[in-house]
């Protein structure tokens, strides 16, 4: 009977020395695809001429909608446009009146929008406190990495939204998106199948410190 007893207490050390084995291995190999995504997201500037598929632009654009904000009041409104037609004429107008903000001297260039096949489109209320536009900011963070996620490249840019809410001329543009009264286009996101890799930009790590 002591010999049995002896024999449980050594089974049961070692199931616990196991355990902990275990746990230390699955903490150690632990997946983690949000922050590999964060830290593999790169602004694409050059993609593929290969349409997105409309679903995988939904997803992005479900994952923008399911972002953080002020008091669930969701004012935000996203459009998302995937015409060429589209984004070659407003390539057009801006070839004319703000060609600084076009590089159609690039190799294979396509339209003012990165050459991206797809934008979203994303709007705004104005706001005293600014939390509409925090709102938006965490909205297009969550797009951009759902996009990574899917294997899509995205550049956020704000001189097409510039252009589209100032230039007469590309008011029937901005008119077809049909945002509310009251909503500002903030920034166009360019989305596509990415045809480079660009090496991440050194990160300032000192601006992080902990307040003691």
């Amino acid at each position: 009977m002591r010999f049995k007893g002896i024999a449980i207490i050594a089974m049961a050390l070692i199931t616990t020395l196991i355990g902990c084995q275990t746990d230390e291995t699955s903490m150690e190999k632990k997946d983690t695809p949000v922050i590999d995504a964060i830290m593999a997201r790169r602004s694409i500037r050059k993609y593929k001429d290969t349409p997105v598929e409309r679903e995988l632009l939904q997803k992005i654009a479900e994952c923008g909608v399911n972002a953080p904000n002020a008091m669930n009041k969701q004012e935000w409104e996203v459009r998302i446009i995937d015409d060429a037609n589209y984004l070659n004429e407003v390539t057009e107008l801006m070839k004319v009146d703000m060609p600084f903000f076009v590089k159609s001297d690039e190799p294979g260039f396509r339209n003012g929008f990165r050459n991206a096949t797809a934008i979203i489109a994303v709007a705004c209320p104005d706001d005293e406190t600014g939390m509409t536009l925090l709102n938006v900011g965490l909205m297009g963070e969550n797009m951009c990495l759902a996009a990574q996620e899917l294997g899509l490249g995205t550049c956020i840019m704000g001189g097409p939204s510039m252009f589209l809410n100032t230039n007469e001329k590309a008011k029937p543009y901005l008119d077809k998106l049909g945002f509310s009264e009251g909503y500002k286009l903030r920034y166009v996101l360019g989305v596509g199948y990415p045809d480079e890799a660009p090496d991440a930009k050194p990160r300032d790590l000192s601006k992080i410190k902990f307040v003691e």
